[in-house]
């Protein structure tokens, strides 16, 4: 029972909603403005995200009473280098059209924001357990905000999902274009302030009720 105890429900479903990494944090922005063209590098770079800060949680909550504290942050360091480097082999390796689109922006996890926090705040105050959790909840937080991004951006800016087209011929027919902005950071970022905007007033009239 304590595995899935009360607190430990809120430190998973917190960053999905109530204090999510981007929309209340307001970190990875730089990356959910870079990677959102397109939903299929937008959900790897997601998921990716979210394996390598659970990981990197763990690891460093099991490491947290060894590592000097002056040399901590190195030691952060050199374990989310370990796992993006691992990450993005298999990128390569399984899915290398997906790994080239994310092009450096995979290596620029290692200084993401959201998982260098998460490392410094929650698993070196933690256990494993604790940290796996906040780490997947954090990650995920961090990939339904580019997973919506994404899917606005391609349907209105390409007309597609997945690559696929999913706006029928006959409205191009009748005269429709692409929103060809859709495909621009800028129209990223206004997305990105819309979410925020909505999860600030849904907190704002959460506290109301109270």
């Amino acid at each position: 029972m304590g595995l899935f105890s009360k607190e430990n429900r809120e430190v998973l479903c917190n960053p999905l909603g109530s204090n999510n990494p981007v929309a209340v944090q307001v970190l990875g922005i730089c990356s959910a403005l870079a990677v959102t063209a397109q939903l299929e590098p937008a959900i790897v770079m997601g998921l990716s995200v979210t394996v390598i800060v659970a990981m990197a949680n763990v690891i460093i909550s099991l490491l947290r009473k060894t590592v000097p504290n002056r040399i901590r942050i190195i030691v952060q360091l050199v374990v989310v280098a370990a796992l993006v480097t691992i990450v993005s082999q298999i990128l390569k390796a399984f899915a290398y059209d997906v790994s080239v689109q994310l092009s450096v922006y995979i290596g620029l996890i290692i200084t993401n924001c959201i998982l260098m926090g998460r490392l410094e705040a929650f698993a070196m105050q933690n256990g494993p357990w604790e940290s796996f959790l906040d780490g997947i909840g954090n990650g995920l937080g961090y990939a339904w905000v580019l997973i919506v991004v994404a899917f606005f951006r391609e349907l209105f800016g390409s007309g597609t999902l997945f690559g696929m087209q999913v706006i029928p011929q006959g409205l191009y027919d009748a005269g429709y274009i692409n929103c060809g902005i859709m495909l621009t950071p800028v129209a990223a970022l206004v997305l990105v302030g819309c979410i925020i905007w909505f999860m600030n007033a849904r907190a704002e009239k959460a506290e109301k009720k109270k």
